[in-house]
Formats: C-alpha cells, structure tokens, sequence
C-alpha cells in the first residue's frame, strides 16, 4: 500500500495530498515517514508528523545556500526513531517567499516554503504606507503565492466614507489583489478572511504592530499568538512573534505566522515588480522603443499615461525605485549582469555628454 492510497491522512489538516504523498513515495520505501515543518530553531525543528509533533535535527539538510535551509512549511523526511531523530531531506517547494537579508553579504533569506495566500497585514492605526505595501506585494507574487491586503484596525476608521477612500487607494496600489477591512476587536471581516484562507497555507506578514498577532488569535478562535501594546506615536510594536510558526485553522487551512520585518529588501523578484506595476507594464507595451527606460525618451506611452492623469506619478517613481534596487541585488550575485549595467552606464553617461554639449552648440 502507498501512501497515496491512504486518505485522509492525519496530515490532511496541514496540507498533505496526493501529490506530495507520490513525491514521498521513494522515501517512503526506505521507511522513513513525512511531516510539515511547524517550528525552526537552532539548528532543529517541530515536525508534525501523522503520530504528532517530533522534535527533529537537520544537520543532514543545512547547505551553504542559505535559501535551501529547511523551513517553515517545509515537508520534511524523518526518520521514524532514534534520539536525536534526524531530517533526512525535505520535498521539493511549490512556493518559497524569499526576501534579501540586511546585512552587506546580500543574502537571500526564506522565510516560508509551501505558501497558497499571502496575507499582507496594514495597520490603519497609522498614514497608509503605499510603497512598503508595493514591496510586500512585489515578493508576495514573485514567491507564487496569492496575495490579499488585510487592513487591520478598522474599527479605528470609524467614518465609512474615509475607510473607503483608504480601501480604494490600497486597491489601485494593488491590482488584481483582494483587499479587506478587518477589526479583530469587533470581529469585523474575520469570518470572511477565514473562509478565504481555509483552502491552503497562508503566511501572515507585516511590520510590527501591524496586528498580526491579534489577527492570527481571531482566526484560531484562541488567545494563541501573544500580543502586545503599539506605541501611540508610531503604531510600533515590539516583535511579539519571535519565530515563524505553523498552526492549523478550525476553519481548515494552516497559518504560518512570523515576526515582524524590519527590512522588505527584494530577491530577484523582477516579475513580482511587473505584476504589481501590471498597469505600467501595459502602457510599456505601446512605448516607441522596446528598451524604454520611461524617463524622457520620446513616443514614451508611460510618460503620456503620467501626463495624462491616468498613472499617479508615485506609481512610476515606486516602480522606478523597486527595479532598481532589485537589478543592485540581483547584479551582486551575477557578474555577467554587473557588467551589462556598467556597460549601460557608460553608454546612458556618453550620452548625456552628447546632449550637453549639443545645447552648448546651440547656445
């Protein structure tokens, strides 16, 4: 008997299917036993096996590339004894959401494997952050995930009219992303945003006080996540979450709840930027030049939407901005890339001589 065939599985509840149990079925052959990845610390982890959850050591899965570290979400093999029991290997991801570390090595750093929704956490305690939204959501779509923009805090926006004006402005940043209003005091859009994220594992992000503690206790129906007071000033929180965990919905469907980030830095994360942006990417279609860097170039279909009123000018300098810090990071790990970017640099520096010294003729 295969694993495929035995159905429902304990596992059912985290995620488990047919699919991951016919990428199991070699392992499964050597006796070992599958598990979803709950807890990482330290060089070891919680794995909810289908006899519960084992304490298990990944010395056996820990690479140089930090970015194949096991994870969050991760369905771990495991050895089925021993002491320490050991993670043998992990099954291939279907998402992962990477994000570039902080520190000056610009590392990429994964932060959940195996991800269905991602659940961007804005907090209407405070003045509505549109680009760290685009960045959120950048990552979000180039992880394969489906995004959804949860605005926390609604109850704080008592006025329908002014929360509308928000919920529209996080809409036109976030085309084709469901936005919801949330109040975990009122219970506001809780059963919503549950019957939303019961068909899959969802990742809970966001910066701290952002709500995403009080957000995963309305949705586990428990005072679970510890959650602690945001600063009036600011609406900062200390990180209440201190580790990225995975907990099953009574609703149905997991969430992997994590800390609250700091710093949302890109990761080769090029066609996330595309789809956020997807309104720009379209007018880019119907640009005289196919290399159009919409800056000044003429027969520029960008520039005219600008002009036009038809693309906010922040949406482009955002734009702007996110392509060029992900071509910075993504030319510190590819040298061929670093080359064409100094190459272009040259060329775009020769000609701006070009251009002045043209107007001086002139003059």
């Amino acid at each position: 008997m295969t694993l495929s065939s035995v159905f429902p599985s304990p596992l059912t509840p985290f995620g488990w299917d047919e699919a991951w149990a016919a990428e199991f079925t070699p392992y499964a052959e050597q006796g070992l036993v599958p598990g979803r990845v709950v807890r990482v610390d330290r060089g070891q982890c919680d794995v909810m096996t289908a006899d519960g959850i084992v304490r298990a050591d990944t010395a056996f899965v820990t690479p140089h590339d930090p970015l194949r570290v096991i994870c969050t979400g991760d369905w771990a093999v495991v050895e089925t004894a021993g002491n320490p029991r050991y993670v043998k290997a992990y099954l291939p991801r279907r998402t992962a959401f990477v994000r570039s570390t902080s520190s000056q090595r610009s590392e990429g750093q994964i932060l959940a494997a195996n991800v269905d929704h991602a659940i961007i956490a804005v907090s209407l305690a405070v003045e509505l952050d549109l680009g760290r939204i685009e960045r959120f959501l950048a990552l979000a779509w180039e992880s394969g995930a489906q995004p959804l923009v949860v605005l926390t805090k609604a109850d704080l926006v008592p006025d329908p009219v002014s929360l509308g004006h928000l919920v529209q402005d996080v809409e036109t940043t976030a085309p084709g992303v469901q936005v919801l209003t949330v109040s975990s005091l009122t219970g506001e859009g809780t059963e919503v945003l549950a019957a939303v994220v019961a068909g899959g594992t969802s990742v809970l992000l966001g910066i701290s006080g952002a709500g995403k503690s009080t957000l995963a206790n309305a949705l586990l129906g428990a005072d679970v996540m510890e959650v602690q007071e945001t600063r009036d000033i600011d609406g900062k929180g200390r990180h209440t979450t201190t580790t990225r965990n995975l907990l099953a919905l009574p609703g149905g469907g997991v969430l992997i709840d994590t800390p609250g980030l700091r710093g949302v830095g890109l990761w080769d994360a090029q066609a996330g930027v595309g789809q956020v942006f997807s309104e720009i990417e379209e007018y880019a279609g119907s640009c005289r030049f196919q290399d159009c860097a919409h800056e000044a170039e003429p027969g520029c279909a960008v520039l005219s939407a600008v002009d036009a009123g038809a693309l906010p000018q922040r949406r482009l300098e955002s734009y702007r901005k996110l392509l060029r810090e992900n071509q910075r990071i993504v030319a510190k790990t590819d040298a061929r890339l670093r080359s064409e970017i100094r190459r272009d640099w040259r060329l775009k520096a020769a000609q701006g001589r070009a251009n002045f010294a043209a107007k001086r003729g002139r003059g």
